[in-house]
């Protein structure tokens, strides 16, 4: 069993920046595939950015040269920083996490992942 805790979200203003925190109670250095998701009320969950074992990573286009994912191993916390946020950033954002091998077109796919944690909330105001 993983237990996976987000913090860092909250409110800021459209071209800010937050940085998203996830701590692991497994190693990060095992092999497993980590991901960021977020969802808004009545939508389905989004995969926003995954990084693997192998420190490869993949990116939401609506993301891409924005935010990146990276992972402290020695802290076994997984990161998500976040620039030049805009409004439709706002949702909730979720950290994943799974032992298997998943494949690349079903990283962003919420059941691919075995563990998650609670959520922490991000707002951007226009």
């Amino acid at each position: 069993q993983v237990q996976l805790v987000e913090s860092g979200g909250g409110s800021v203003q459209a071209g800010g920046s937050l940085r998203l925190s996830c701590i692991a109670s497994a190693d990060t250095r095992t092999p497993y595939y980590w991901a960021w998701f977020r969802q808004v009320p009545g939508e389905e969950r989004e995969g926003v950015a995954n990084i693997n074992a192998d420190g490869s990573t993949r990116y939401a286009d609506s993301v891409e040269g924005r935010f990146t994912i990276s992972r402290d191993n020695a802290k076994s916390t997984l990161y998500l920083e976040m620039n030049d946020l805009k409004p439709e950033d706002t949702a909730m954002y979720y950290c994943a996490a799974d032992p298997n091998f998943i494949t690349w077109t079903r990283r962003f796919v919420p059941i691919a992942y075995r563990y998650w944690g609670q959520g922490t909330q991000v707002t951007v105001s226009s």
